[in-house]
C-alpha cells in the first residue's frame, strides 16, 4: 500500500511529457553517479589512481550535477597516474562541456602545473582570467625565470589590473638578476601609474643589493614627489641602508621627510648614526625628534647621557620622556638620581611623569620619602595613587596611620 502511494506521488510530480519510468530511471542514474563519485574519492584517498579514473569517468558519463567535479578529479587522477595527455584531454572536455563550472580554475591550475613540469609552461600574457594569470606567473617564476622577463615587461606595459602588475613586480624581485632590476627601476622612475611606481620602489628595497640601493638613491635625489621620496626612505629602512638615511636626514630640505628619515634610521637600528646626527645639528626641534627616535631604537645609554649632561633643559626633558616610554629599560635608578641633582622644575616633573609611565612604584616611594617641598611631595603621591605596587600600597598605609 505504501509503495503504491509513493509511486502515485512520483507520478503526480513528473513533468508534462515525461513518464513515471523515465523519472525512476533518472533517479537511479543520479544514485549511480553519486555512488561512482564517492567511490572515486575513496580511491583518491587510497592513492588508487587507475580505479579512481574509472570511477570518476563513470560518474561524469551520467551528466549529473557533479559531472564537472568528476571530470576535474578524473584529470587529477590521470595526472597522478602519469597520464599527462589524457589529463589534458579531460580538462579540455571539462572546459567544453561546462564553460561556467566553478571547477574550471582548479582545472586550469592543474594544467599550469602539468605544463610547467613538462617544460611547456603557459604564458601569463596568453590568459584572460586574472586568477589564471597569477597561477601562470607563479609557475613561470619557478620553472623558467630567465625567459619570464620579456613576458613580465609585456604584462607591466599592457592593460592589466594593478593586482597582476603588482604580482609581476614581485616575480621580478624574486628573479634578482640585473636585468630584472632594470625593469623594476624603469617602473620606479615612471610616473604614469603612481600606485605601481610606489610598489616598484618598495620591491627594489626588498631586493637589498647595492645596485638597487644606488638606483633608489639616484631617484631620491632627482625626484620632487614627496610620496616617492617617502617610499624610498621606507625602502632604505627595509634594506638597512643607514648611510643613505643619515644623508637624507642631514640634507633633505623638507622637514617632514627629514623627520621620517630620522625615524627610519632608528627603525633600521642606526644608533650610532642617530648620535652622530644629534651632535651635528643645532636645531632643537630636530634634536627632540632624534631623542624620540632613540626610544624606538632602544638606545637608553645615549638618552641617559643627554638627560644628565645636556645644557638645554628642553632637551633634557625630551630625553627623560623617552626614558619613561622604555619601561623597565628606562633606567629608573638614573631618573631618581637626576631628580635629586637637577634643580630645574620642568626636568623634575618630567622625571616624575617618566617614573609613572614606567609604573615604578619603588622609585616614587623613594622620592616621596626624601622630598622636602610639600607641593612636589603632593605631586609624587598623586602619581603613586595610580601605580599599583607593593611599595606604593605600603607607603599609602603608612600615611593613613
Amino acid at each position: 500500500m505504501i509503495s503504491a502511494v509513493i509511486l502515485l506521488f512520483a507520478f503526480l510530480r513528473v513533468g508534462e511529457g515525461q513518464t513515471l519510468f523515465a523519472s525512476i530511471e533518472g533517479f537511479q542514474a543520479a544514485q549511480t553517479a553519486d555512488t561512482d563519485y564517492q567511490n572515486g574519492q575513496r580511491e583518491l584517498d587510497a592513492r588508487q589512481w587507475d580505479q579512481a579514473i574509472r570511477s570518476f569517468a563513470a560518474a561524469a558519463s551520467h551528466k549529473g550535477p557533479s559531472a564537472d567535479a568528476a571530470l576535474y578529479w578524473q584529470a587529477y587522477a590521470e595526472n597522478r597516474a602519469g597520464q599527462r595527455e589524457r589529463a589534458l584531454s579531460t580538462i579540455s572536455q571539462l572546459r567544453q562541456d561546462y564553460p561556467s563550472s566553478r571547477w574550471l580554475k582548479d582545472a586550469m591550475a592543474l594544467e599550469v602545473e602539468m605544463r610547467a613540469k613538462s617544460g611547456d609552461p603557459l604564458s601569463p600574457g596568453a590568459e584572460t582570467d586574472e586568477d589564471l594569470k597569477l597561477i601562470a606567473l607563479n609557475s613561470l617564476m619557478q620553472s623558467d625565470p630567465k625567459s619570464a622577463l620579456p613576458i613580465l615587461e609585456k604584462l607591466l606595459a599592457g592593460n592589466n589590473s594593478l593586482k597582476i602588475k603588482d604580482r609581476a613586480l614581485f616575480v621580478l624581485t624574486q628573479n634578482g638578476s640585473p636585468e630584472a632590476g632594470k625593469v623594476l627601476d624603469s617602473v620606479a622612475r615612471g610616473s604614469a601609474n603612481p600606485e605601481l611606481q610606489l610598489k616598484a620602489i618598495r620591491y627594489m628595497g626588498m631586493m637589498g643589493n647595492d645596485e638597487s640601493r644606488k638606483e633608489l638613491a639616484s631617484l631620491y635625489s632627482s625626484s620632487s614627489d614627496e610620496k616617492v621620496k617617502s617610499e624610498i626612505l621606507k625602502s632604505f629602512m627595509m634594506s638597512g641602508s643607514r648611510s643613505f638615511l643619515l644623508n637624507a636626514a642631514k640634507t633633505e630640505k623638507d622637514p617632514e621627510l627629514r623627520r621620517e628619515a630620522i625615524k627610519d634610521l632608528a627603525l633600521s637600528g642606526g644608533q650610532d648614526e642617530l648620535w652622530q646626527l644629534y651632535q651635528s645639528t643645532s636645531s632643537v626641534e630636530e634634536k627632540q625628534e632624534i631623542l624620540k627616535s632613540m626610544f624606538l631604537s632602544g638606545n637608553s645609554a645615549r638618552l641617559v647621557e643627554v638627560a644628565r649632561n645636556e645644557k638645554d633643559p628642553t632637551l633634557r626633558v625630551a630625553a627623560i620622556k623617552s626614558l619613561g616610554l622604555m619601561g623597565d629599560n628606562g633606567r629608573g635608578d638614573v631618573l631618581v638620581s637626576i631628580y635629586q641633582t637637577d634643580s630645574n622644575p620642568d626636568v623634575r616633573k618630567a622625571v616624575l611623569n617618566a617614573l609613572f609611565l614606567q609604573q615604578n612604584g619603588k622609585a616614587l616611594v623613594q622620592l616621596a620619602r626624601n622630598e622636602k617641598d610639600p607641593k612636589m611631595k603632593e605631586d609624587i603621591i598623586h602619581k603613586m595613587a595610580l601605580v599599583h605596587s607593593k611599595e606604593t600600597t605600603e607607603y599609602m598605609m603608612e600615611l593613613l596611620k
